[in-house]
């Protein structure tokens, strides 16, 4: 009776242990993979017509991924479906409409990120980003989403410059860096202690050197106490510049106040072509170990969330180990406000 009663304790044990990993995948073997814990630096919650899989899908993807750190903004553009477009455009490249500028991306944001419990809530970190860049009342809205939701927001951006097709599509003054209207945002970041992300191309499409580096550049010399994150390091589609890394090694020296995001093309373009990663890249990265910052460019939709963050692994092996840390989730997390630093 006894070693009856034993086998069917053991019987039991088996059945829930098969039943739980059949009801929940993620605990067999979908983290098994995992080699570094990454921070996500940068993430669009909604696509360009503001629509998402959701927080809670995220969430888990993120989990699944080795991701605990995430910051999360929406899409301060929307893509407008012209009547005489027989089917609804899902990209800003889908067809020749314009996008316009969209403030209530912050609220969706927020809304879903506070749905959350205080404790998921800790691995998110949301932007500011609905606003137009070359509005001079552009502060305002940051100032009231800063006020309405307190202790929230941990920074701005992404603010989308000069971004090629985007900003050839978008209504009004195309934007810039530089633009008299950032003064106030890069001042109230400073003031605030929250980091900047802003897109701004280096060049144009077919111009290989770097017309417009000095935008970007005067942005960030005439706000020393302002952290800046440049995202994908300048470059967009069709954008080569083969003096990127001279720029940014340039750029990284003589501004304390810079950090460069890898994500989006220039990863695979520049930074890992044919998933080998560069050895001039590799060495710039070596040599400012603190300032380089990797992510998804996720914008609203997270199927492929885990192979879009683990691509990186290439660029992280052929780091020393202290740096690969660094890269992949310790400088995002440098960045943040000090009160949220001191809860982490």
């Amino acid at each position: 009776m006894k070693l009856r009663s034993v086998s069917n304790t053991i019987f039991i044990s088996l059945f829930v242990l098969f039943s739980s990993l059949l009801i929940n995948p993620l605990c067999a073997d979908d983290t098994d993979s995992i080699r570094y814990y990454i921070s996500d630096s940068h993430l669009h919650f909604v696509d360009f017509l503001q629509e998402t899989d959701g927080i809670d899908s995220l969430y888990r993807k993120m989990k699944s991924a080795g991701v605990d750190h995430i910051m999360i903004n929406g899409l301060s553009l929307v893509k407008k479906w012209d009547s005489v477009d027989p089917i609804r455009p899902q990209y800003y490249l889908s067809d020749a409409s314009k996008v316009y500028w969209y403030s209530a991306t912050d609220f969706i944001v927020a809304r879903a990120v506070m749905s959350l419990d205080e404790e998921d809530q800790s691995h998110f970190h949301p932007f500011i980003c609905g606003f137009n860049p070359t509005d001079m009342n552009g502060i305002d809205h940051i100032k009231r989403m800063y006020e309405w939701y307190p202790d929230f927001w941990e920074g701005i951006g992404e603010i989308q410059t000069r971004h090629d097709d985007l900003s050839a599509l978008s209504y009004g003054e195309k934007p810039r860096a530089n633009h008299p209207a950032l003064n106030a945002v890069y001042d109230f970041a400073a003031e605030n202690d929250l980091p900047v992300s802003i897109h701004s191309n280096i060049t144009s499409v077919w111009v290989h050197e770097p017309l417009y580096l000095h935008e970007i550049e005067e942005a960030i010399k005439n706000h020393p106490n302002t952290r800046f994150v440049w995202a994908h390091a300048g470059i967009s589609r069709r954008i080569v510049v083969p003096s990127l890394v001279e720029d940014i090694r340039r750029m990284l020296n003589t501004y304390p106040n810079l950090w460069v995001d890898l994500s989006w093309v220039v990863y695979p373009m520049d930074v890992a072509p044919d998933h080998e990663p560069a050895k001039e890249w590799i060495e710039l990265v070596e040599e400012f170990p603190d300032r380089f910052l990797v992510g998804t460019d996720s914008i609203g939709h997270f199927g492929e969330y885990k192979d879009n963050i683990t691509r990186y692994y290439i660029l992280l092996d052929a780091l020393s180990p202290k740096t690969a840390l660094l890269v992949a989730r310790d400088n995002f997390l440098s960045i943040l406000p000090k009160r949220v630093q001191d809860k982490l």
